[in-house]
């Protein structure tokens, strides 16, 4: 385990185990409306699985092995989705959903190599969204004003919880003023630092980050950070951060972007070292143009809620399995793991 969890000295929840849970509700409940109301997205469902033969499931760094199992009667391997980022786009092409609307979902991931810590756990709960664009919003000022409402439904989440629960006074506002800059440019300013190092060092001083610029090869020939080729257009994506007061540390609350287009798919795909997938009948289609522009991401519901209600670990408001090491660590420190 490369990562361990580690609760802040003289750290107390605000909010015991009861409160907590009521306030998750309410939250995610609040959240969604707003999501929904600043994107203009519909409400769908989703699967838990997704055919292995299908192309569908996110291949995420490309090295996580998803969970496959077989089912009576069916002749393919049904794999749990790591995230739903080509099943949406898809999705919205059966739904015949118009520019400038879209769909969000719960999504429910298991993603068994995870090095488990305070902010990462094997189990996934997002809020995965998409709409139909055209091709004239395929530009970064678009994806910028997109971002700027992701983080205005956040702030105003916070201000009604703040109201309901005044035990979360001592939580930090939302920065409602997002710091935008590009993986290069980070690059340029921290050359001995990792990719990690780089987005502590940023969001630290700047509180609300989006990096754009996620997936391709940067000056040095590293990435900033790994992004499967076959969804975001690298040159149109980024990484939401805000700043985990609690734990001292920059906190990813959402990955997202503008999705590849035919073109950008073509070149990524071979720039990955993907080819094979261009046989893969969601690839197909894609390739052949017979699918949407679109744009979307994954925003992470355990973490809205860790950082919304001040919380140092992410088992304090998800239910999951953790290493002896950590259940011993949270019960020491007076920590519940729901």
């Amino acid at each position: 385990m490369s990562k361990k969890s580690c609760i802040p000295q003289g750290y107390t929840p605000s909010l015991d185990l009861y409160q907590t849970q009521k306030a998750i509700g309410m939250l995610k409940r609040l959240f969604e409306d707003s999501l929904s109301g600043a994107l203009r997205l519909h409400r769908v469902s989703a699967p838990l699985f997704v055919a292995s033969s299908s192309g569908l499931n996110d291949n995420l760094n490309g090295v996580e092995r998803p969970v496959s199992f077989d089912i009576n009667g069916v002749n393919d391997m049904g794999e749990v989705v790591h995230s739903l980022a080509k099943w949406k786009r898809l999705a919205l092409k059966r739904y015949e959903f118009h520019a400038g609307e879209g769909l969000y979902t719960d999504m429910n991931a298991i993603r068994r190599d995870e090095d488990l810590d305070n902010i990462h756990s094997a189990y996934v709960d997002q809020w995965d969204w998409e709409k139909v664009i055209t091709e004239k919003d395929r530009t970064v000022d678009y994806l910028k004003d997109t971002v700027r409402s992701i983080v205005g439904a956040l702030a105003s989440t916070q201000r009604f919880l703040k109201s309901v629960f005044p035990q979360l006074s001592s939580v930090p506002d939302i920065c409602g003023d997002v710091y935008f800059v590009t993986s290069q440019e980070l690059e340029d300013r921290w050359p001995d630092f990792t990719g990690k190092e780089r987005e502590n060092a940023i969001v630290e001083e700047q509180g609300t980050v989006f990096i754009i610029g996620i997936g391709g090869k940067l000056k040095s020939g590293n990435r900033h950070d790994g992004r499967a080729p076959d969804y975001d257009d690298w040159d149109l994506n980024g990484d939401l951060l805000l700043w985990d007061s609690v734990n001292g540390q920059a906190m990813e609350l959402s990955s997202m972007g503008i999705r590849v287009s035919p073109e950008s798919l073509d070149r990524q795909l071979t720039l990955a070292g993907c080819d094979d997938r261009r046989e893969l009948p969601f690839h197909e289609m894609l390739l052949a143009g017979e699918l949407p522009l679109t744009m979307g991401g994954g925003i992470g519901q355990s973490r809205v809620s860790m950082l919304l209600l001040g919380k140092a670990h992410i088992g304090e408001v998800q239910v999951s399995l953790w290493d002896e090491e950590t259940m011993e660590l949270c019960a020491g420190a007076g920590v519940p793991l729901l």
